[in-house]
């Protein structure tokens, strides 16, 4: 176990390696792997457990009876999962946790973050701490999201999505973390469609893409991503 990669994480920011060694057995944290396309959770699932990233990644999706898939987010290293639902005891997951990529899973026990252990050690404190902002972090990325949808045309959905990841990247060339379908999935719009969106989108000028790189070149036709 890599505890200086572990202390660079959100969840155990602000304690030492040494802390975490000593910490893990007290929360009941385990490792798993998964190999690419393999649900780690499924949708009525109710986890005890938050899963931190070690390797490869996680895509959070929902599934609807007809089988269509629409991806919610996903989770890169260092970064936490079923945090939510882990703090709410007897709720579903609504979502399902896949293997994005061959991955490798720290799944700590939320209980033993939650209750004090004998020893009232500041740092395990300091993780609940954490938790508490991982999970307040996530919302707003769920806001983020709902955000990027609410434009009525692909275009503006588009926009508001690159507009928000140039932001976050500070520059106007990026990558961005989904492939095509994946993108089109997170904003619930057909493949085909965004592709073709994409294509008028470049010959206008207003971006350039290859795979997941993106540059944004001159302002788009649309003033506002909300204009219709």
């Amino acid at each position: 176990m890599d505890y200086t990669l572990l202390a660079k994480t959100p969840l155990f920011k602000g304690t030492s390696g040494q802390e975490i060694a000593a910490m893990l057995h007290c929360l009941n944290a385990r490792t798993r792997s998964f190999a690419k396309g393999e649900r780690i959770l499924h949708m009525g699932d109710m986890p005890h457990d938050v899963g931190l990233v070690l390797s490869g990644s996680v895509r959070i999706e929902s599934v609807d009876a007809w089988g269509n898939v629409t991806v919610l987010s996903r989770v890169e290293v260092g970064q936490v999962f079923a945090e939510a639902y882990a703090c709410a005891p007897g709720v579903p997951m609504l979502v399902d946790a896949v293997a994005a990529q061959d991955c490798e899973v720290l799944l700590v026990d939320v209980e033993r973050v939650t209750t004090v252990c004998s020893n009232a050690c500041a740092h395990h404190a300091r993780v609940l701490r954490n938790l508490l902002e991982a999970i307040a972090r996530k919302n707003i990325r769920l806001s983020q999201r709902a955000l990027h949808t609410s434009p009525k045309t692909i275009r503006g959905k588009v926009l508001s999505y690159l507009s928000s990841q140039a932001a976050q990247a500070e520059s106007h060339e990026f990558d961005i973390p989904f492939n095509r379908q994946e993108l089109a999935d997170y904003l619930g719009v057909d493949r085909s469609a965004l592709s073709a969106e994409l294509g008028r989108m470049q010959k206008a000028g207003i971006i350039a893409t290859r795979r997941s790189h993106f540059v944004l070149k001159e302002s788009p036709l649309e003033p506002s991503p909300y204009s219709g």
